[in-house]
Parts: structure tokens; sequence; C-alpha cells
């Protein structure tokens, strides 16, 4: 579950990279002051923007000097689902958190947020919630590199979780 403030949402849904050794990943080319915070200690948050359009996160998960991350794709609002409402807009109950802009709108994360350390215990955490029943695996939505790579996870049959959609820009398989 990842806390901000007074929203926490349990995460349903997430996507691993594998940094140098994985040519979707931000790190794949190696460290630059956008993904520098990939290359740092494990459990700090890459923030950056995407597609000049939206905010997403990444938890860092290898170690330190060694570039890897899990994309936080959705979740469920699970406390402060009042504020997560006002920064929604119009969005129903079920797509607050639903894909990986979404998600980081309702937690109001951006570019203040990028590095902070989530497991140091402060107002942004991530805290260890029960796993769900069932796991389903898939590939990774909308890369145009390493497309069949399974390294997708969500909950099965959570309505909380984004829709696939492969690149089309992607190879066949």
């Amino acid at each position: 579950m990842l806390w901000h403030g007074e929203v926490a949402v349990r995460l349903t849904e997430v996507e691993a990279y594998g940094g140098a050794r994985d040519p979707a990943s931000h790190a794949f080319r190696g460290p630059t002051a956008r993904n520098a915070v990939m290359f740092g200690p494990p459990g700090h948050l890459y923030c950056y923007f995407s597609y000049g359009m939206h905010w997403a996160a990444n938890v860092v998960c290898g170690p330190d000097g060694t570039a890897s991350g899990v994309l936080l794709r959705a979740g469920e609002v699970v406390a402060g689902l009042d504020l997560a409402r006002s920064r929604r807009g119009r969005s129903s109950d079920r797509d607050l958190a639903r894909g990986p802009g979404r998600l980081a709108q309702a937690l109001g994360l951006g570019a203040d947020q990028r590095g902070a350390d989530l497991l140091a215990g402060g107002p942004l955490r991530l805290e260890v919630a029960p796993p769900p029943a069932h796991v389903s695996v898939g590939p990774r939505v909308g890369v145009s590199v390493a497309a069949e790579v399974a390294w997708r996870f969500w909950e099965t049959g959570s309505p909380y979780v984004s829709g696939y959609k492969r690149s089309p820009r992607a190879p066949a398989i």
C-alpha cells in the first residue's frame, strides 16, 4: 500500500523494469538527470513526467548503483477518498487510480516526490499489505521493445486494474 499524506492506494497492478539489461527501461542507456534515482538505493520513488501529459511513479528495487524499478500501474484508493476525488475531477471511484497517471494524480505525486525514501516512515511511504489471493502475469503495457516480456503483475479479477494495450510499434510475436 502506498500512502501520501491522507491518501492511500492499495496496489493492484505493477510492472517490472530491469535497468541496463532491459531495452524498455528508462535506465537502459545509463544514468541521466531524469533517471538518476533509478541508480540509487532501493525503496526510493522514481517519479517522471510521461508523454508530456502526466506523472508516473516507480519504486526503485535494485541494489544501489544497479538500476531497476517497478512501475506502479494501478490501485484502489482505500483512504482519503475525498481528496483523491478532488485531484482526479469527475472520475469514477473505480478509475481514480486505474493507470499510472491516474494513480500518481490521485496520490498527488510529481516532481517534488522524485527520490523520496518510501521506507523512512514519512507522509509518503510504502507499507506491506496482505497479498492478493490470485495474481496474473502477462506482457507489459504499451512498450515497443521487449514487448513480449511477462513482467506485468496484477490482481486477478480486480476492477481496479488498467486495461492491457500492446504498443502499435511493438513487433509481432
